[in-house]
């Protein structure tokens, strides 16, 4: 891109003495002239829809007008409509999250309204068909994990249908255990008894299993990492 620079000096031909041939202006002199402008003005962009070549660089504080929202041509974009742009990302109800910064989001962002969102709290997706979930933002869950102290008990019970005991009869003798004879001979014969015995067991147990279970502060997290959230609210 070029500039204009005169080639000849006009107003010192009017000091000159009348018949000084350069007080006189040349064809040449006014043809250079009009050539210098029009190369300057050849490398210079119009003023309506300009076209740029090489690396065009704007000056600090430019202004230039605002693209339509959603607009996806090759048109430049201002700082406003990047902003807008991303405000479009996050419409009031978003949720922005952060790792490491605890800096309010409408400061890091730079639009909005915000408020520190779901201190202790981990989201959870919209469930319709689950009572616990069927509302924005609902809260429930306990960070206390509670079993409650309890015991089992367990009962067996055996059944004998029932048995007997019994002998043969048979025959047997009493002995005198020497030579002596007992009336009837030596040995006295007798019939040996039968006996018969019937009866049924039931048995019935109980068993105590020792206390289960406890109250435990802190013992019911999954696993979690912690972040900076923020709602936007306008």
């Amino acid at each position: 891109m070029s500039n204009y620079t005169k080639s000849t000096n006009f107003a010192t031909k009017d000091n000159l003495t009348s018949g000084n041939p350069l007080k006189i202006v040349k064809g040449t002199e006014i043809d250079t002239e009009f050539n210098d402008i029009a190369t300057a003005i050849a490398t210079k962009a119009d003023l309506a829809s300009p076209t740029f070549t090489g690396t065009p660089t704007l000056p600090t504080g430019t202004v230039a007008t605002t693209q339509s929202a959603g607009n996806n041509t090759t048109a430049i974009a201002t700082t406003a409509f990047v902003q807008a742009a991303i405000a479009l990302l996050y419409p009031v109800g978003s949720i922005y999250t952060n790792a490491t910064s605890s800096t309010n989001a409408g400061t890091l962002l730079g639009f909005g309204t915000w408020t520190a969102f779901g201190a202790g709290r981990v989201p959870v997706g919209f469930d319709s068909t689950n009572a616990l979930f069927d509302s924005a933002e609902e809260t429930g869950g306990s960070a206390n994990a509670i079993v409650v102290s309890h015991t089992h008990t367990a009962t067996t019970t055996s059944t004998d249908s029932g048995h007997s005991h019994g002998s043969s009869a048979g025959s047997g003798f009493i002995s005198n255990g020497g030579g002596e004879q007992l009336a009837g001979g030596n040995n006295l014969n007798f019939a040996r008894p039968t006996a018969t015995a019937t009866g049924n067991a039931s048995i019935s147990s109980t068993t105590s299993i020792s206390t289960e279970g406890s109250s435990a502060t802190n013992a019911n997290y999954q696993p979690y990492i912690t972040v900076y959230m923020w709602k936007r609210t306008a």
